[in-house]
């Protein structure tokens, strides 16, 4: 009987990001959940600690899985951590008004799956203040555990294993290995032509670029600019920017941009 072929794609290139952990304990613990599912590629943002891949408490709780502690990796910046990425999901238990659109772990993973372009980072905050607004509003996606509305609260490891579990499921049901019934994960699967994803570098850039124009043209006050960048910036995350679409963008501010130098005083 021939044994149905999994495609390992994702449990490669699936990245966890850790931004400011307080306890060796759940690096480890992390590391453990990341190992049970398959996953391998672990980075740290500024742990609150040093060596915090060589404490005794983390390779404690890794449990076997000290092999992903060894090559995981610490960084110091955001950008670091999310160099060769083009797919950011934010897990928070917390939802935010300016936040990008928000999936549940079941509807993320099957979108990874069906997007196999996107190089993905699951992205968690420190273990008692989570991650910041501004952060959340850089990212592509929030992902958030439907839990118990009354309490919520979710050990790092434990959301770390949601996400894990739900991504190597995903994978299974695509080779066809286990059936179960599942939500659907919106219209970019059914979209036909998928071009190259933007990264976030890029697509930070084009923030930065349409905001030079639309204050050059005098759409926004850069002395009082409310919440129109917020805005715009949930507006685009839902729309899954391709960098072609990011270098129109670009384009069509570089021309705002220009028309303003010649329309101006």
């Amino acid at each position: 009987m021939n044994q149905p072929q999994i495609n390992t794609h994702l449990f490669k290139h699936l990245r966890f990001i850790l931004v400011e952990t307080s306890r060796a304990g759940n690096i480890g613990a992390v590391a453990r959940a990341m190992k049970t599912m398959g996953y391998s590629d672990l980075v740290l943002v500024t742990p609150r600690f040093e060596q915090a891949l060589q404490d005794p408490e983390a390779v404690a709780f890794a449990s076997g899985a000290q092999d992903i502690l060894a090559g995981a990796r610490v960084v110091g910046s955001m950008a670091e951590a999310l160099e060769g990425i083009n797919f950011a999901a934010a897990v928070s238990a917390r939802l935010r008004e300016f936040s990008p659109p928000v999936l549940s772990p079941r509807q993320i993973a099957g979108q990874l799956v069906a997007q196999p372009e996107l190089r993905a980072a699951l992205i968690f905050g420190n273990e008692r203040f989570g991650l910041p607004n501004e952060l959340v509003e850089k990212c592509n996606v929030l992902i958030n555990i439907p839990a118990n509305p009354e309490y919520s609260s979710l050990n790092l490891s434990q959301a770390a294993q949601v996400l894990a579990y739900e991504c190597r499921m995903a994978v299974l049901e695509g080779a066809g290995v286990i059936h179960t019934p599942r939500l659907p994960v919106g219209d970019a699967s059914e979209v036909g032509f998928h071009g190259e994803a933007a990264s976030i570098e890029q697509i930070e850039g084009m923030y930065a670029h349409l905001e030079q124009a639309l204050v050059a043209i005098g759409f926004l006050d850069a002395s009082n600019p409310r919440k129109l960048m917020p805005r715009l910036k949930r507006l685009f995350a839902r729309a899954q920017l391709e960098k072609e679409e990011v270098n129109i963008l670009r384009g069509i501010a570089r021309h705002m941009h220009g028309r303003a130098g010649k329309d101006g005083p």
